[in-house]
């Protein structure tokens, strides 16, 4: 495909706005802080976003298309260090040298000016795990970096184990084992069915390797994991290789699709040990947490939403719905994993919380195990934001939450927390109280978009006092919307390196 050059962004929502690239690599020491960040904080808050270091060659180009740019928020003595560092990915490197953009569509490889060996942006996801700090988008295998520097060490195959061609930006932790549980869809290219699963030795040796093939070769985004079980959700968001061929789509929604639900033995597996589950045509998103009660029986949370959350892919017709339309909800199924019969259906979700939310975290030290406390990222137009103030400087091309909210599952309250009437949400991160063994006790801690500064802040909460803001931290920059991220405590930092 030839490429355009262009030397300025599309004049595309995606673009504009509080969504205009930042393009950005540095450090800031001694953020400002309103309030007082408690001296017990100490570790790092790891996040990126798709920020793209050069216009596309394709005008509508998603906002989530762009290079990976991670940022390091360290917090040690209630001060705050900022840095921000571009994956040095293959195709960033490729069209730096170029001076031009070089990749086509979303994971179309054949829109492409050029050919590349991993195709990544690697801008989905990062993680610590055994020294490294992975840079992680689920069309490829991981990109490693130093956690301290930020500086790309390259492409990850934690030295040669790895089965598959792709690897999820939803890796999930066990904290009783130490175990990073995995896998990979689409694991044998563009177009096929295969899914690998694996899971990871806190050493980094791969100690379960299953190959799976799906129903249907569609998007897998995140799975669950209890003690014995691993689950895997497939949203009806169908790849077709010709389709591709001829410059379309990677993704159309597919209404006549499904739910399935592989649900497949953590260990000891074999391909033909997994069943598939099926519920009705919907969209699930990501999920909470998993566990097993003790008949057997698994509980899996997870947002769920009756239309196409990723309305940017519509059917085959064009059929996608209005944005505003759509409601995630958190949803609870249960069902017993040894279930047999040629087709198994899932019953009916309950559901536990009525708003329109996403973005779920837990206390992380209850991961696969039953959990109470659910804290996640909130729209509720009641609130009070200026949506006419702030609408101009939005851009586009992503969900928007104004609000934190933490949901008890056993009472079924929900906390919110307000940041104020230009600001928007992302997604938040949990940080244990240190010396507590609770569930739920510590804090909370959200990048925030501040329309009215067109700049970013940080802001934490305690979770004993939800409502109220326990302190803000401005940067002197704008981060565009990130996708996704994770708190690294520096006891467990200084363990690995």
């Amino acid at each position: 495909m030839e490429a355009k050059v262009e030397h300025a962004f599309p004049d595309r929502p995606q673009f504009q706005g509080f969504m205009k690239p930042c393009r950005m690599e540095g450090e800031v020491q001694a953020l400002e802080v309103l309030g007082d960040i408690p001296k017990e904080i100490d570790g790092t808050f790891y996040r990126v976003m798709p920020d793209p270091q050069l216009p596309p060659f394709v005008q509508d180009d998603p906002w989530f298309n762009g290079d990976g740019n991670i940022a390091a928020f360290t917090i040690k003595d209630g001060t705050v260090t900022f840095r921000q560092r571009y994956v040095r990915t293959e195709k960033f490197i490729r069209e730096r040298e170029a001076k031009r953009a070089l990749l086509g569509k979303y994971r179309n490889k054949y829109t492409d000016a050029v050919e590349f060996k991993i195709r990544t942006t690697a801008n989905t996801n990062v993680v610590y795990f055994n020294g490294q700090l992975l840079a992680l988008k689920e069309d490829a295998p991981p990109y490693a970096l130093d956690p301290i520097t930020l500086e790309t060490k390259g492409l990850y195959d934690f030295e040669g184990q790895l089965p598959s061609l792709t690897f999820t930006a939803h890796p999930k932790f066990d904290p009783k084992t130490g175990e990073m549980i995995c896998f990979g869809y689409e694991a044998k290219g563009d177009g096929t069915p295969d899914v690998c699963y694996y899971s990871v030795s806190p050493d980094g040796k791969f100690t379960e390797v299953v190959w799976l093939v799906a129903p249907v070769a569609a998007m897998i985004h995140d799975f669950a994991v209890t003690e014995n079980w691993v689950l895997f959700p497939i949203i009806p968001q169908v790849c077709d290789i010709e389709r591709m061929k001829q410059g379309g789509e990677h993704w159309q929604w597919s209404p006549e699709t499904p739910v399935y639900l592989g649900v497949l033995p953590r260990r000891g597996a074999k391909p033909t040990d997994v069943k598939w589950f099926e519920y009705k045509n919907s969209f699930p998103g990501h999920t909470v947490n998993a566990y097993e009660d003790t008949n057997g029986h698994i509980t899996l949370d997870l947002g769920l939403s009756s239309k196409n959350v990723f309305f940017w892919w519509p059917d085959a017709a064009g059929n996608a719905p209005e944005p505003s339309s759509i409601l995630s909800q958190i949803v609870r199924f249960t069902l017993d994993p040894n279930s047999k019969g040629e087709a198994l259906h899932l019953p009916s979700p309950k559901i536990l919380q009525k708003d329109n939310t996403e973005f779920y975290r837990i206390d992380d030290r209850f991961a696969t195990q039953p959990h109470r406390h659910c804290f996640m990222d909130l729209m509720d137009p009641t609130l009070g934001t200026d949506f006419q103030t702030i609408a101009p400087r939005l851009g586009g091309g992503y969900p928007l939450y104004n609000s934190l909210a933490h949901l008890d599952i056993e009472t079924g309250e929900t906390e919110i927390y307000f940041p104020g009437r230009t600001h928007m949400v992302q997604e938040p991160v949990f940080i244990p109280r240190k010396g507590s063994r609770v569930e739920g006790d510590g804090f909370l801690l959200a990048l925030v978009n501040n329309y009215e500064s067109m700049g970013s802040e940080l802001h934490l909460v305690d979770t004993r006092d939800f409502t109220k803001v326990k302190a803000v931290i401005l940067l002197p920059i704008r981060l565009r919307q990130g996708l996704h991220g994770n708190w690294v405590d520096a006891v467990d930092l200084k363990v690995s390196i």
